[in-house]
């Protein structure tokens, strides 16, 4: 896939007030459930205008279900949300015609061409004519889809379906974006270049931009992360400080009775020890210097131990007490 282009698109955005664009989203006690499973659970979270969000989470931590709230595909159950300066609950339509959305599931026709999707998807926001032929070309160079225009969309690859994807999302120029697992399916040269023309459309258009995803190494491209766990936001924050804030080094035991070790490391050290998904699990400054020490104190208890600087699933563990990945959670 071929680089984006630097330059932004040769006409701006209209501009929209700032008061409306303080915060963009704003969700207040926002509780969902589907029958007797709580989907979330008196969620509250600010995003600014212009911020790149990332929500991070698990299969089943809610994520999804934020992501239809905010896109008006679920009316609210519980608690309040504005977006873009319109109240969830009483002005959908508006907030429909404000933001862009891309969906998890593919949502091209792909016996259509590239322009004429994206065409079709400006017919519903009344743009026509010039404008649409102007707007047009900007998002084709854009994203680099200047020849493939013509091309039938059922031809194009994973990665540059996406980028119609995004284009589509984009025509009618949205102050806020809208993006549900945008990379899933994507191999990692694909993934990494939708972030790159993520970045670009924050920096070059101000567009504030919200994605759902559980990759852990692309939220770091985030400029902050929500963390949901089982319908709970559990952190947040950019995702340097959310790592600083684990407390060191991490150290990991593999041991056949990882309660009675935790036990013993805590007495005889001093250290806090704690079982994680049948693992002893450490958090220390200078780590390192503990591996030797660990290994001579129980040689024959320590079946393997690994050592590694923080990193976000070190964050979800500390805030929840189990590691990120758990069987049997299906996605909501």
């Amino acid at each position: 896939m071929p680089a984006p282009p630097t330059k932004p698109a040769t006409s701006p955005p209209p501009a929209i007030s700032n008061e409306r664009l303080a915060p963009a989203i704003r969700v207040t006690g926002v509780s969902h459930s589907y029958g007797q499973r709580v989907a979330l659970a008196d969620l509250t979270l600010e995003v600014a205008a212009g911020e790149l969000v990332a929500v991070l989470g698990p299969n089943g931590g809610g994520k999804t279900t934020l992501f239809r709230l905010l896109s008006t595909l679920l009316p609210l159950q519980r608690g309040s949300a504005s977006i873009l300066g319109y109240d969830l609950a009483t002005q959908a339509p508006a907030i429909r015609s404000a933001i862009g959305v891309v969906f998890q599931s593919p949502s091209l026709d792909r016996k259509l061409t590239v322009s004429e999707n994206i065409r079709l998807q400006a017919a519903l926001y009344g743009i026509s004519g010039r404008e649409l032929n102007r707007r047009l070309a900007e998002l084709l160079e854009q994203f680099a889809l200047q020849d493939r225009a013509g091309d039938l969309t059922e031809r194009l690859s994973g990665g540059l379906r996406r980028r119609v994807e995004l284009a589509k999302g984009l025509i009618h120029r949205p102050a806020l974006l809208l993006l549900d697992e945008p990379s899933t399916g994507l191999d990692p040269a694909a993934r990494s270049d939708l972030w790159r023309y993520l970045r670009l459309l924050k920096e070059q258009q101000g567009t504030t931009i919200l994605l759902t995803t559980h990759y852990l190494d692309e939220a770091d491209g985030a400029d902050r992360i929500a963390i949901l766990n089982e319908g709970r936001l559990v952190a947040l924050g950019p995702p340097d400080e959310l790592r600083a804030g684990v407390g060191g080094d991490t150290i990991t035991l593999e041991t056949s009775s990882p309660q009675e070790l935790a036990a013993e490391i805590s007495a005889r050290f001093n250290l806090p020890a704690r079982v994680v998904d049948e693992t002893v699990r450490l958090e220390t400054p200078d780590g390192h210097q503990w591996i030797s020490k660990l290994v001579e104190a129980f040689p024959d208890r320590i079946q393997a131990i690994r050592f590694g600087k923080p990193a976000l699933e070190d964050v979800f563990v500390a805030r929840t007490g189990h590691r990120f990945w758990r069987e049997g959670k299906g996605e909501r």
